[in-house]
């Protein structure tokens, strides 16, 4: 449809942070949007006598942003947060891992939306999930996951995982829970064909992500990224997480994590990992070199001791860096927009102190860095004419935020901001702090009720 005709929402009075490549940003302007795309964006109050004006609403009090991008999570674990709370990630994970190997098809779809509800009515507008774990006879659940994220109405990116290394192997996950390395191919290479949309406004795309070092065999990442690369898909998983995992690799392999990563073809300007916490300065070289992203998770990485990632070392050498909330069993809030002020806050506290990273830094990372590490950042990720209609106004001028004078420092080192407005392809997902996709009560009723289930089933044995 061409813009002339297509129906427009008008955006007016608000301050602007566009997150351009020259962080522009207005005190008081505007956004026109027209169908799924923005049209025009500036300061002042928007062009007179445009037509097919379906919405104009006034932004006076708010901040208005792009969409937050989430660039690692695990959906299925809503139903087993708050379980194992003083365990570093090993532990942890042969704690959970019994407990995880038991979910089916409605539970994944329960905690699916209780992932994404608890993210969008925080301000993101591009989820994604790391999903690895398949029981046998679990149902559809990448299925289930796209379900959710469909009827939620946000933008969305499935990490179809996969794990082959269990105990008798030397991993940590117990043989019942992991895949067949054909079997993993195969479901995987099966839901990117099922499900992967290429398409510049597309809302559902599908990457290839088996799990970890110590879960998945060197055959499966190798081929792995064969798959993703002959199918032109991204390649996702988690790397330098802990210092364990670095002894593991080395242990295992004789090589650290970065060294082993790149022999089996998981460096690349396709590739994002998750954490990336012990890098030393080789591996910063490494993954500037080859344009592999990083998924920055700091509530994660702090509720699991595994440490402090070098974000402002990472970013000054050019490696993409994103924000992700990572599973909810390791960040029980399940919300991103937090994650902004715990990212600036926790990369204070290494070496670079003070000048670590500042509040527009800390934007970026959850907009445009995130559109950057999942391929998207030609569509979404900032506010510019032409993008994709993905954009959150913060309401500012509420009793957490009045006496903050510059807005991006009142979202980032304020309390969570209300959310008024989120638009996800040009469509509202959030109106005045609500969901308005779904029912949220309804959301949390059968999520705990999946929980529960779950509970007793592992109680029984």
């Amino acid at each position: 449809m061409a813009a002339s005709a297509a129906a427009r929402t008008i955006i007016e009075n608000c301050a602007i942070a566009t997150v351009d490549a020259n962080d522009t940003e207005y005190a008081s302007g505007y956004v026109v949007v027209a169908g799924n795309r923005i049209e025009s964006i500036g300061a002042g109050k928007a062009p007179e006598g445009l037509e097919n004006v379906v919405r104009r609403i006034d932004g006076t009090g708010h901040l208005v942003t792009p969409g937050l991008v989430n660039t690692h999570h695990h959906f299925y674990q809503w139903i087993t947060r708050g379980l194992a709370t003083d365990h570093n990630l090993f532990n942890w994970l042969v704690a959970l891992y019994p407990t995880w190997a038991r979910i089916d098809e409605a539970m994944v779809k329960a905690a699916a939306q209780g992932s994404l509800a608890m993210m969008a009515r925080g301000g993101v507008t591009t989820a994604m999930d790391h999903h690895y774990v398949f029981p046998k006879g679990s149902g559809d659940l990448s299925g289930a996951i796209i379900g959710a994220a469909s009827d939620m109405g946000v933008r969305f990116t499935l990490a179809r995982g996969s794990m082959d290394r269990s105990e008798k192997d030397g991993g940590l996950p117990p043989d019942f829970a992991v895949e067949t390395l054909e079997g993993a191919l195969a479901g995987t290479e099966e839901t990117v064909k099922k499900h992967h949309d290429a398409s510049f406004d597309a809302m559902t795309q599908v990457a290839v992500a088996p799990c970890s070092p110590f879960s998945v065999s060197t055959e499966l990442l190798k081929q792995g990224a064969e798959l993703a690369r002959r199918l032109g898909v991204r390649l996702h998983t988690h790397g330098s997480e802990t210092v364990e995992e670095e002894q593991f690799c080395k242990e295992l392999f004789g090589l650290g994590p970065t060294d082993y990563f790149e022999s089996t073809g998981w460096l690349g300007s396709d590739v994002w990992m998750a954490h990336c916490v012990h890098m030393n300065d080789s591996d910063i070289a490494a993954f500037a070199r080859t344009g592999t992203g990083v998924a920055h998770c700091p509530s994660s990485n702090a509720r699991l001791a595994a440490g402090i990632a070098r974000v402002p070392d990472m970013l000054a050498a050019g490696v993409p860096v994103g924000l992700g909330v990572d599973g909810t069993a390791s960040n029980e809030s399940g919300e991103l927009h937090t994650e902004l002020r715990n990212a600036l806050l926790i990369n204070r506290l290494g070496a670079h102190r003070e000048a670590a990273l500042n509040a527009r830094q800390a934007l970026r990372l959850g907009t445009y860095g995130g559109a950057q590490v999942l391929g998207r950042a030609d569509q979404i990720g900032s506010l510019e004419a032409g993008k994709l209609a993905d954009l959150v106004m913060w309401k500012i001028d509420g009793i957490g935020h009045s006496t903050i004078a510059d807005p991006v420092t009142a979202i980032v080192f304020g309390a969570a901001a209300p959310v008024t407005l989120s638009l996800v392809n040009g469509k509202p997902v959030v109106e005045d702090n609500r969901l308005i996709t779904v029912d949220e009560d309804a959301v949390a009723r059968d999520a705990r009720a999946e929980a529960q289930r779950l509970a007793r089933i592992v109680a029984q044995g």
